[in-house]
């Protein structure tokens, strides 16, 4: 059962796996090319002790490639746990590339194997944190600097009292200052962990055969036995991994998804730098998300930029990457990232379940619209109004012809902004009006979707004869939802007018106005009581051109007069709207018995799915 690898320059692979049938034998191998084939010791829980292995980097220290180090991401259960003895720690595992193994009991076996905690808490209350102990997913960020990449780390908790999940962020030089740290040291059974404060042999344990360590030894096979049987029987660090700012910079407990996967993107924008965060879901959603971290109060502001339904209706594990171009597609479904910054066109994210591949771009900034408010409500890096349009912002020196740019991606002031810009342009002034009509005590949705997840959605209703307007309140029966108003039961008060409204960094924008008209249950009652089909059995919702004889009438002119309205032709007016269109009556010919009524299950098989925001541009293959 193989669990992750990493294929480092060289032709070594180095895999973190369960290598019998029964899952027992968690071990760390180095496998091909012409260096010893290695591997972490068997039954030494000190080591390993069930582990899931999530990831594998080899990362250098150094211009010295001996001294070049592979790290290992896993969570495993802890020995050093004292509160439970069943606790999950997530871990940073480190070997050197160059190891050759030992002597005697350690030929063929790791000498170099070390481990730390890789820690991921909300500070709380009188210094008790909330831990996220359980790592699922990790993505390396790779910087002009490959020698320090930033980690990108998912997890989710191990507690029974709720579940969440949280991103944190670590540099290297956290991770090397745990590593060249005191060893975690436990003189027996009866003893607590603590910190070796012994005599450390030499050379380090842990530390590679190579220059930069002294060049005393040039394989592991020459070490003292003293420095290899260290390692082998002090593998944890005392100190460590902790997060930058010490504390997560995404935290989700509200259980409206799983999270699974993590890719990274980092976008250079007006007022500074930004790491925009691709997160995938177990049912297919991927959340583009940014946050921004408030230095004089140390928090954290999450802004949900995207909601994007790449899959639908199947349960998917996924494993996403931000890829430029040129997607190479390796066999366990991981992605090769290829930067190509200068051509936005070729800056993709594909998202891999087990059966489809789907491409979505990074951006598409003319879906916040054509006015300069929307696109800096939008807080999008990738977009900025150029006095024009939303598009995509490029920083100075990349493009040398670009036009009046306006964003501000930390704050999202649109009035300041967007000052002598189109402010209150005609697409922001501009309400979308829609009539939509309920049967009483049946549920109906007014549906009404705000142009950026950061804005506050507010509604109003105005009644019949009635001149003001009050805000609508929520209960068991009314419900707000993020797809619009719910109503699970109509009454005939509902009736009215509807305005949905949305409120963002001051800017109050009235997005749609729906008039709800309630059909009296009584009259449909009437209607559905009749045997309608024997005596209007040829009746079709529209005029077929000289196919229906000019006398007959469209079957919903006749529910309209069993209703008794007294604003007939108003209603007349929508029902042509909804049913005599050209694409209606391309339908009825090929298929003119859809309008018969049909049973229960006939019904239910032709619902309509569930309305989702769909990806802005995938390519499935």
């Amino acid at each position: 059962m193989l669990n992750d690898m990493c294929h480092p320059e060289g032709g070594e692979l180095f895999t973190g796996l369960y290598s019998d049938y029964w899952g027992r034998d968690a071990a760390v191998f180095r496998s091909m090319n012409r260096v010893a084939h290695l591997r972490t010791e068997p039954d030494n829980e000190r080591l390993l002790k069930e582990p899931k292995f999530v990831g594998s980097y080899m990362i250098p220290d150094n211009e010295d490639h001996d001294d070049n180090k592979v790290y290992f991401f896993f969570t495993e259960k802890a020995l050093e746990a004292e509160t439970s003895t069943h606790a999950i720690y997530s871990r940073v595992g480190r070997v050197c590339a160059n190891d050759m193994g030992g002597q005697r009991m350690l030929v063929n076996k790791w000498t170099t194997f070390l481990k730390t905690r890789l820690v991921c808490s909300v500070p709380g209350k009188n210094g008790i944190d909330t831990h996220f102990d359980e790592l699922e997913d990790v993505f390396l960020l790779q910087t002009r600097d490959n020698k320090n990449p930033v980690i990108f780390g998912l997890f989710n908790t191990t507690s029974n009292i709720f579940r969440g999940y949280a991103i944190c962020v670590y540099h290297m030089a956290s991770v090397r200052a745990s590593f060249n740290g005191p060893y975690a040291h436990k003189e027996g059974p009866e003893y607590h962990w603590a910190l070796y404060e012994r005599k450390v042999p030499y050379p380090r344990p842990g530390s590679c055969a190579s220059k930069v360590n002294g060049g005393l030894y040039t394989t592991t096979k020459d070490y003292p036995d003293e420095a290899v049987h260290f390692a082998r029987s002090h593998p944890l660090m005392y100190q460590p991994i902790r997060p930058v700012h010490k504390r997560p910079i995404l935290v989700k407990t509200d259980g409206k998804y799983n999270l699974k996967q993590i890719a990274v993107d980092r976008v250079e924008a007006e007022d500074g730098q930004y790491d925009v965060l691709f997160i995938g879901t177990d049912n297919g959603i991927v959340l583009k998300v940014i946050t921004i971290y408030n230095q004089e109060t140390e928090s954290m502001e999450e802004v949900i930029l995207e909601e994007l339904q790449v899959f639908k209706d199947i349960y998917v594990n996924q494993k996403i990457q931000t890829i430029n171009s040129n997607a190479e597609i390796i066999p366990n479904q991981t992605l090769q990232i290829n930067t190509n910054e200068e051509d936005s066109d070729q800056q993709q994210l594909y998202v891999g379940s087990e059966s489809v591949i789907a491409q979505v771009k990074f951006h598409q900034c003319d879906m916040y619209g054509t006015a300069c408010a929307d696109c800096c409500l939008a807080r999008d890096p990738y977009c900025a109004w150029d006095g024009i349009s939303c598009s995509r912002y490029y920083p100075t020196g990349v493009q040398a012809k670009r036009r009046f740019r306006r964003q501000d991606v930390r704050h999202g002031n649109a009035a300041q902004q967007c000052f002598g810009q189109q402010f209150i342009g005609e697409v922001l002034e501009k309400t979308e009006e829609r009539l939509v009509y309920g049967i009483e005590y049946n549920s109906t949705l007014l549906e009404c979707t705000p142009r950026t997840l950061q804005a506050k959605v507010i509604w109003f209703v105005q009644r019949a004869h009635e001149t003001k307007k009050e805000e609508v309140k929520t209960d068991d029966r009314i419900i707000k939802m993020d797809l619009g108003l719910l109503f699970l039961k109509l009454h005939r008060l509902d009736a009215g007018t509807y305005f949905c409204q949305t409120v963002e960094h001051s800017i109050v924008h009235t997005v749609r106005k729906i008039t709800l008209e309630i059909v009296e249950e009584e009259r449909v009652d009437e209607m559905f009581n009749k045997d309608y089909e024997e005596e209007i059995p040829h009746k079709m919702p529209c005029p077929m051109q000289s196919s229906i004889p000019q006398a007959s009438k469209p079957w919903y002119k006749e529910f309209l007069q069993l209703i008794g309205y007294s604003n007939f032709q108003r209603v007349e007016e929508y029902c042509e709207k909804v049913w005599c269109t050209d694409k209606r009556r391309k339908k009825l010919k090929m298929s003119p018995s859809k309008w018969k009524y049909a049973s229960p299950q006939e019904k239910k098989a032709r619902i309509r799915p569930e309305h989702y925001r769909l990806p802005r541009n995938i390519a499935d293959s």
